[in-house]
Order: C-alpha cells, then sequence, then structure tokens
C-alpha cells in the first residue's frame, strides 16, 4: 500500500492513545435537546413544528430553505417546549427548537432494507430529506456537493478517513466498528456519481482500521468496489483538508478561488458516508453522531454516539464523565479549528466532532513577539501563502495587497500559527482580512 502525503504541513502532538482506551459507547438519552435550525453552510431551515406539539424520533422540525440548505430533525421523542433563540456552538445566538424527551418512549428503531434498486436520482433525494451534511466540521449540505451541475463530471471520489486533527478519534472509532456499512455507504458514491476512480484515505497511525477495511475488502464482491484503492496517508497536520488530499493521492492541485469540483473531484468525510448508508438502507434522519469527548482534564474520555441537539453539560453529566481538573479551555472541535465556549450550554450539532476539555497546562496562552523573519510560516503553510506578508498588509490595512496574496485561499488550518516561534496569532490577521474583503464585495 502507496504512503502519501503533501508538500507542508505540521506535526503537532496528537494524544489520540486518550480516547481510543475505551469501547465506542451510546450515550444516555437526554432529558431535553437544543437543536440549532442552522446546523450547516447556506440558509437556516425554516421551523415548521409549533410550540407544545408533540414530535416523533426523526421528525421533520426544519424544512430547507432553498438549495444550500438542509432539513433539521428531532432527536428524540418529546414535546416542543420552545422555539427561541438559543446559544449555538459557533454562530452565537440562533434559532432553536428545544424538545423535552418523553421518557416513556424508547429510542427509535431503524431495520436495514434494501436499496439496491435505488437510481441516483432516488439516493440523492433520500440524503436530502435526511439532513445529511459533510460531518468532518465544515457542514456542507450533502444533497448538494453529489448533485453535479450541467457540464461537469467527478472522476475521481475520494474518502476522507485522515482525521488529521489532534486529540479527535472519532472517524477511527466508526472506521472500526462500521467497516461494512462505511463500504455500502460508498458503493452508495459510486452509484450516484460513476467515478472512474474511488480511494479511501487513511492515515498511517491509524492500524485497526486499514486492517479492517484491507481484510473486509478481500472478502467483499461487489463490483462497484473494484474501483476502490485504499491509500495509506502520512501522519502529518492537515492531511484531511479536502486540497492537501488531493495533492498528496493524485498530484493534482485546486487552482485558486475554484473548487475541488472544477477539477473533477469530490471528497466525502467517512462519517458523511456512514450517514448516507443510513439513510439509503434504513430510512435514518441525520439526527445522532459520534462524538470525540477527550482532554485532559476528564476521567472517562472516549468515543459516544450522541444525540444532535444534547448540551455540553449533558454530556458531562449525565455520562458519568468527572472533570477532576479545572479546564481552561472548552474546546467544540479540535484544537487546531475549533472553537472555545464560553460555558457548557452550546449543542452537539452535527458537525461536532469532538468537546475537549483542556488544562492550562496544555491551554496555554503565549505573548506575542515580533517577527523574526525565520519562514517557518512558509514552510508549514499547505497551500503556498505568505502567513507574514498577509499579516503585515492587515496591519497596514492594504487590502487591495491582502487580496493579491491570495488571502481568500486560506484553509485556517492554523498551522502557520502553531509554528510561528514569535507567536503571532496569523490565522486571527487572515480573518480579519477575509472578512473585510468579503464586506467589501458586498457593498
Amino acid at each position: 500500500m502507496r504512503t502519501l502525503t503533501f508538500p507542508g504541513g505540521i506535526h503537532p502532538p496528537y494524544n489520540k492513545d486518550i480516547s481510543l482506551a475505551e469501547p465506542l459507547r451510546t450515550a444516555p438519552l437526554p432529558d431535553r435537546v437544543i437543536i440549532p435550525l442552522s446546523q450547516h453552510i447556506g440558509a437556516p431551515a425554516e421551523v415548521c413544528v409549533e410550540k407544545g406539539a408533540y414530535v416523533e424520533e426523526g421528525q421533520l422540525i426544519g424544512r430547507a430553505k432553498g438549495f444550500i440548505s438542509s432539513n433539521v430533525h428531532s432527536s428524540v421523542f418529546g414535546t416542543v417546549k420552545d422555539i427561541t433563540d438559543a446559544f449555538h456552538p459557533t454562530l452565537g445566538n440562533v434559532l432553536s427548537v428545544i424538545i423535552e424527551r418523553d421518557k416513556e418512549k424508547d429510542p427509535g428503531v431503524y431495520p436495514e432494507k434494501d436499496a439496491e434498486a435505488l437510481m441516483p436520482a432516488e439516493l440523492i433525494e433520500k440524503v436530502k430529506r435526511a439532513g445529511i451534511v459533510g460531518m468532518g466540521g465544515a457542514a456542507f449540505p450533502t444533497h448538494v456537493k453529489l448533485s453535479v451541475p450541467e457540464g461537469k463530471k467527478i472522476n475521481t471520489v475520494i474518502i476522507n478517513g485522515a482525521e488529521c486533527e489532534p486529540y479527535l478519534t472519532c472517524d477511527h472509532a466508526l472506521m472500526t466498528r462500521k467497516t461494512h456499512e462505511i463500504l455500502k455507504g460508498i458503493e452508495l458514491m459510486i452509484r450516484i456519481l460513476e467515478p472512474a476512480k474511488v480511494y479511501l484515505a487513511i492515515e498511517d497511525n491509524k492500524k485497526a482500521p486499514i486492517f479492517a477495511f484491507e481484510k473486509l475488502l478481500k472478502k467483499i464482491k461487489a463490483r462497484a468496489l473494484a474501483r476502490l484503492e485504499l491509500v495509506s496517508l502520512k501522519t502529518k497536520y492537515p492531511q484531511g483538508g479536502e486540497k492537501q488530499l488531493i495533492k498528496a493521492i493524485a498530484g493534482k492541485e485546486v487552482p485558486p478561488g475554484k473548487l475541488p469540483l472544477d477539477i473533477g473531484f469530490l471528497v466525502q468525510n467517512v462519517g458523511t458516508v456512514y450517514a448516507v448508508y443510513e439513510a439509503a438502507y434504513m430510512d435514518k434522519p441525520l439526527t445522532e453522531r459520534v462524538v470525540t469527548i477527550s482532554g485532559d482534564c476528564l476521567n472517562r474520555p472516549g468515543n459516544y454516539l450522541v444525540k444532535i441537539g444534547t448540551t455540553i453539560r449533558d454530556v458531562v453529566e449525565r455520562y458519568g464523565l468527572e472533570i477532576y481538573r479545572s479546564p481552561e479551555k472548552i474546546i467544540v472541535g479540535g484544537p487546531m479549528t475549533g472553537f472555545a465556549q464560553p460555558a457548557m450550554d452550546a449543542p452537539i450539532i452535527k458537525g461536532t466532532s469532538g468537546v475537549l476539555f483542556l488544562s492550562e497546562h496544555v491551554a496555554k496562552d503565549f505573548e506575542e513577539h515580533q517577527c523574526i523573519r525565520c519562514a517557518k510560516c512558509i514552510d508549514a503553510c499547505p497551500v503556498n501563502l505568505l502567513p507574514t506578508e498577509i499579516m503585515r498588509n492587515v496591519d497596514l490595512e492594504n487590502w487591495e495587497k491582502v487580496k493579491e496574496l491570495f488571502v481568500e485561499d486560506c484553509i485556517e488550518c492554523g498551522a502557520c500559527a502553531y509554528i510561528c516561534p514569535a507567536r503571532i496569532p496569523l490565522v486571527h490577521y487572515i480573518k480579519i482580512g477575509k472578512d473585510k474583503l468579503k464586506k467589501s464585495s458586498e457593498g
């Protein structure tokens, strides 16, 4: 098996063993869920239930509003207690449906059905109805990604099992325990897109998933999977980025301002593929996901199957987790690209891959110093940008130059800020530059 990589990148402490010591657990049901109507890129879903209504698990409570939007479903049986603005882990306060769970009802059961006869358009419709979005964090509506525009063709599909963020192991756990189901999901992707080539890409620090897929692929005779190649990636951050995967596997670059689609590629996270399997074979909407609960402040870190809308507080208190050391930061996502939370009231949403409880020792604050022109940030940048030049021109408010430096191509992976010996918050400056250019373009 080939081991592939891309230019640039960094090697932060990965700390993945912390959450892999325990098996994947199904979390206890919460008494209440807070389900935001904005859990995806695009227009928020439009609420389609009323306060006081009784809803079933899997029932539509937010209807996609427009093409780039996504349906939202109730994750429990219960009563709608309120429809109001509530805290969101990345967007501040957004309109949300608050449901009190019916404790007399058991969780829904979704038996597997035959999906072999479904045509591509029917499969995409099932994905759309299920409200599936990118599970790797981007949360782009999956039905949009699978609906290839006229005149475009997907020649290569990459299934992303890299999971390069430190601490996070939710994809690792899913790949190890749901190997067969993920392969069924990949087969569905092949039926929808008919690509010439399909790659399942996993970093080489994930021996168990690689072994599980190798073993199963030798047994499966599905014709569609004959074009699937399992590839090993060098463990390096941010190996899981779309552009980095395409560069590592195919040696091709996505041009500035373009998407993978523009050069015939489509990248899907393994969690998304598993959700597609559930939608097609079980008619199951996206109402739960595997989440890594980790950090150096917990007694029982691990991977949990959590209902969408469960708050971080419930994750800790109902799951028997003990915070034995006061966390300096509670981060939703990974430590490189995640969002620090002001409190534990944020709900788990479709794009929540992890919740990290990090002590002061790990989540250190650093004092910014003057740039020493070492160029380490340039060497580390996976998309060949000049981070310190962008920073200087943002400081000077030279927005035309900032644009010329391709600031909009930055994937905000944080590699430059991590490697900087002067501890300059380069991503902060880059975000300012992006925001300024966006506002300028809007008028």
